[in-house]
């Protein structure tokens, strides 16, 4: 289920990947379509935003992508104003057709993949949202995929309307019910769908697309109750692919509470391992210069690590960047102090492949101890490290 976009239109989850269009197209694998450079949709050309060679791990981008992005960091403190509300719609509203666009691009370059349905509705899903928060220019798009839509439904038409099933009707207002906890915060309303679900699994015990509703809860709220959800999924009669996305978040997961191990050499010549920093609070932070919601949280990550540094708090950064000079560059530019991991590779980063990261931003806190602690680290960053600071 793509529930996340429609579950909070102000207060929203993790972003989504970011793939930078101007990279070169990957060698296709056999039996797979090579990705075009550019995409013509209604007579407009629009960059691909690049998936991964490997169909998986494809996959796990497109769902990922389907994840909106957080809003700033310092609405937690202050109220936005309309203006800046608009402005966030509008991200929202370009992260949603990026989310659309990527789907689109499974759907072409993965046509024999299992998830090539869901894929191409995932496209439509996405696109009626980007349009819904803004983004009229992709509203032909959608008016063309929504008459193919019909032509197809006219020759084989369904034996009951969507929109009339009563199970999807009773997750409609299951997202409702959650959204009225908006003033509460992303957690409550989390809370309250998992709630609601719950009792629509009651009553409609053999719908297996429930779980692709809890698994979402899962993703936004990670800790334990991720790990609970994740267990339970894999004993349910989820669809395969939600319990396969669940198996991975919980490989993930079980990475909590116990040591982190990260060594390596930065760009500016720093020897970084965890090991060492033993006493310290360590963020982990997966990014990149591409990609724009890493971008945007600088300011947040340096402001904590100003606030923090002199206290016991470091940054260990992780690049995703396939150009070095480049790297350096916005590093100096944006007055980063902490050492980059830089292997050159993208999203075949070392440390990307051996933790799992299918979208970043991604930031991990590891405590004192060098026990990692926390998986998502950006919302309410600054108040978590000095949480963490404060045990003994």
């Amino acid at each position: 289920m793509k529930l996340a976009f429609i579950l909070c239109a102000g207060l929203v989850l993790q972003a989504p990947v970011l793939i930078r269009a101007d990279s070169p197209a990957p060698a296709p694998a056999p039996g797979q379509t090579p990705a075009p450079a550019n995409v013509e949709t209604n007579g407009v050309k629009k960059p691909v935003h690049l998936l991964p060679d490997d169909a998986e791990t494809a996959w796990k981008v497109v769902t990922e992508a389907m994840q909106p992005p957080l809003p700033p960091a310092e609405w937690n403190q202050k109220p936005p104003s309309e203006e800046e509300v608009a402005r966030f719609k509008a991200t929202m509203a370009v992260a949603a057709g990026t989310a659309a666009d990527k789907a689109s691009e499974f759907a072409l370059r993965f046509p024999q993949d299992a998830h090539v349905s869901e894929a191409k509705d995932a496209q439509k899903d996405m696109l009626r949202t980007a349009v819904q928060l803004g983004a009229r220019e992709r509203a032909s798009e959608l008016a063309k995929l929504a008459g193919e839509d019909k032509e197809e439904a006219g020759k084989s038409a369904p034996d009951k309307p969507e929109a009339d099933d009563p199970f999807n009707q009773r997750m409609q207002k299951a997202v409702e019910a959650a959204q009225k906890k908006s003033d509460e915060g992303m957690e409550a309303m989390l809370t309250e769908f998992e709630k609601q679900v719950r009792l629509v699994m009651k009553d409609f015990p053999d719908r297996g697309e429930a779980f692709g509703a809890l698994f979402e809860v899962a993703q936004g709220l990670g800790g334990d109750t991720a790990k609970a959800i994740t267990a339970e999924i894999a004993q349910s009669k989820a669809p395969e692919q939600v319990k396969k996305m669940a198996a991975d978040l919980q490989v993930k997961l079980e990475r909590l509470g116990k040591p982190l191990s990260v060594k390596y050499k930065a760009v500016d010549g720093r020897e970084v391992d965890l090991s060492g920093l033993k006493g310290k609070v360590v963020l982990l932070d997966f990014w990149a210069t591409w990609c724009g919601p890493c971008v945007g949280e600088i300011p947040h990550v340096k402001e904590t690590f100003e606030k923090l540094h002199a206290r016991g708090f470091e940054i260990v950064g992780i690049s995703f960047d396939e150009d070095r000079e480049a790297l350096e560059k916005f590093v100096k530019e944006k007055a980063m102090a902490w050492p980059q991991y830089f292997d050159g590779k993208g999203w075949g980063n070392k440390f990307g492949q051996e933790f799992g990261i299918n979208s970043i931003p991604a930031m991990w806190l590891i405590d004192k101890k060098g026990v990692l602690r926390d998986q998502n680290a950006r919302a309410n960053l600054t108040d978590k490290v000095e949480k963490l600071l404060s045990e003994q």
